[in-house]
């Protein structure tokens, strides 16, 4: 004998098999693209509708897979990020906390590597993600790569971005770590300690002048000290610990030094023990981010931790909400803090 799809669906309650969005429909006697509108909260829906619909959810014990309810806005069930670097501490972190938490949602990360910022590398990447199947899309939006990403996405992409606190506005939903106020209070702590100025040794930025930039400028003028020229070394160790041999090391001058992230302090004082300077004895230095194991170097690097993992969450809630039409949720970031160790002291 053949059975209805409503027995069907109560069998497989019984059963303890997991009901699918198909065994509600049946048993609320509706398709299941209606199902999917009740799910998504769609106003297409009679409230003696939703209301059987509901009621099937609950005799069967159905949990909906929540990626299913982008179902509505025929866009995959998933999350796409953009970036251009995957190795990076802040990129990869920030990665970190959109796979965390779109994995409490059942929702599948995918990532897209946007190779420069050249306009055929950004029409690549922004062709790929303009398609549906790419799901709510995370631009990492740190440099000019991603920021150019960014810029040319068409509207209906449901996008948002994890940038820098002054990164030009495109509309989208931007989300940012204060790094501008975290860098001025590295400053201020080594102006503080007695140094005379502070130097500068910058990662590449979004923009001209980025968070970190203009907050070791902030603080500069603030105090009213003298503002050396930015030393710009690229993302490497090996050009940090370059341009810290050449413009750095030979300076006397020299005494206090701000860097745009701890691989580049660690190129920094290589080159300062390479010259013979003591940190923080001749030089003391901050860097910035907190990578695991600053804190176990000779000496325990001072710097500035940043949570990138939340920043990552925060901007995967606001990219679903994108994706489904919602209103933006609350974030509450973690601010940057300064952590004090042992490679900074007064000068000598």
């Amino acid at each position: 004998m053949t059975s209805s799809p409503r027995r069907e669906a109560r069998a497989a309650a019984r059963g303890g098999a997991v009901p699918s969005i198909r065994d509600v429909a049946a048993a609320a006697g509706v398709s299941h693209q209606t199902v999917s509108r009740v799910l998504n909260d769609s106003p297409r829906v009679s409230s003696a509708t939703r209301a059987a619909v509901l009621a099937a959810i609950d005799r069967l014990g159905f949990r909906p897979n929540r990626a299913a309810r982008a179902l509505g806005l025929g866009r995959a069930h998933g999350v796409t990020v953009v970036m251009s670097d995957t190795m990076l501490y802040g990129y990869a972190s920030t990665l970190q906390g959109i796979e965390e938490a779109a994995r409490v949602e059942g929702m599948a990360v995918g990532v897209r590597v946007v190779e420069s910022d050249g306009p055929g590398d950004v029409k690549q990447t922004v062709d790929y993600v303009s398609d549906p199947s790419a799901g709510a899309v995370v631009v990492i939006a740190f440099d000019p790569s991603g920021a150019a990403v960014l810029e040319a996405l068409p509207p209906h992409v449901p996008a948002v971005a994890a940038t820098e606190p002054a990164a030009p506005d495109t509309g989208r939903v931007a989300i940012a770590l204060d790094e501008r106020g975290a860098a001025a209070d590295a400053t201020r702590h080594l102006l503080g300690l007695g140094h005379r100025t502070v130097h500068h040794v910058a990662i590449p930025s979004e923009g001209r002048s980025g968070g970190r930039h203009a907050g070791w400028h902030d603080a500069l003028r603030q105090a009213g000290a003298p503002v050396p020229e930015v030393i710009d070394c690229g993302w490497d160790v090996a050009g940090a610990y370059e341009a810290g041999r050449r413009l750095l090391a030979g300076d006397p001058e020299v005494t206090a030094v701000l860097c745009g992230n701890d691989d580049i302090a660690q190129g920094v004082r290589r080159a300062l023990y390479d010259a013979g300077r003591d940190v923080p004895g001749d030089v003391s230095i901050v860097g910035f981010d907190d990578i695991p194991g600053s804190a176990y170097w000779t000496p325990a690097l001072t710097t500035v931790r940043m949570d990138f993992a939340g920043l990552g969450k925060a901007c995967f809630r606001a990219a679903v909400a994108e994706l489904l039409g919602r209103p933006q949720p609350t974030l509450t970031l973690t601010p940057p803090r300064l952590i004090i160790r042992e490679s900074t002291a007064p000068p000598r």
